[in-house]
């Protein structure tokens, strides 16, 4: 995959691809996940909505992955990551989890002295909890850059499975 360094729309249509391979449910948002080098402009990881066992989200499918390939922990992905990645997500990472899983926005924390930079396309509609992920990461230091252009797309696949009102 050539995707031109900096193209922030590219890298966000990419993550939208992996989120069509979340299978539709009633109960999650269809979302997904691309971690990036923008100094070597490579792909370290990617992940989409219960990819793994589990009821595991996008974000943490990819930094999952990565640990494994890496052949540590997920908490320890910090000690061997370099600085100022970018993480590309469909959608705002979650800050409350009703299945008790540590949220999106607590384990992009544990990487912020690697992760500088979370591009979202859209803000996590209201509709399971109310998410205050994007202030969070702002609150600590993580820049969040909304990557426009895609709302529309984004929310139809990530809402694939939910019953529809009207």
């Amino acid at each position: 995959m050539d995707i031109p360094a900096g193209d922030h729309l590219a890298y966000m249509k990419h993550a939208l691809e992996l989120a069509r391979n979340s299978p539709p449910k009633p109960t999650n948002y269809r979302v997904g996940a691309v971690l990036v080098n923008p100094a070597r402009n490579a792909v370290l990881a990617t992940g989409y909505t219960l990819e793994l066992e589990g009821n595991t989200h996008a974000e943490q499918c990819c930094f999952m992955k990565l640990a494994e390939e890496h052949g540590i922990g997920e908490e320890q992905l910090g000690d061997v990551l370099p600085d100022g990645l970018a993480l590309y997500t469909t959608m705002e990472p979650c800050s409350k989890r009703l299945s008790g899983n540590l949220p999106c926005v607590s384990r992009v924390l544990r990487l912020a002295g690697s992760i500088k930079t979370v591009y979202v396309g859209v803000l996590e509609p209201a509709k399971f909890v109310q998410n205050t992920g994007i202030k969070t990461l702002e609150d600590a230091g993580i820049s969040v850059v909304h990557v426009q252009g895609l709302e529309q797309e984004i929310l139809e696949v990530a809402t694939a499975g939910h019953e529809k009102s009207g």
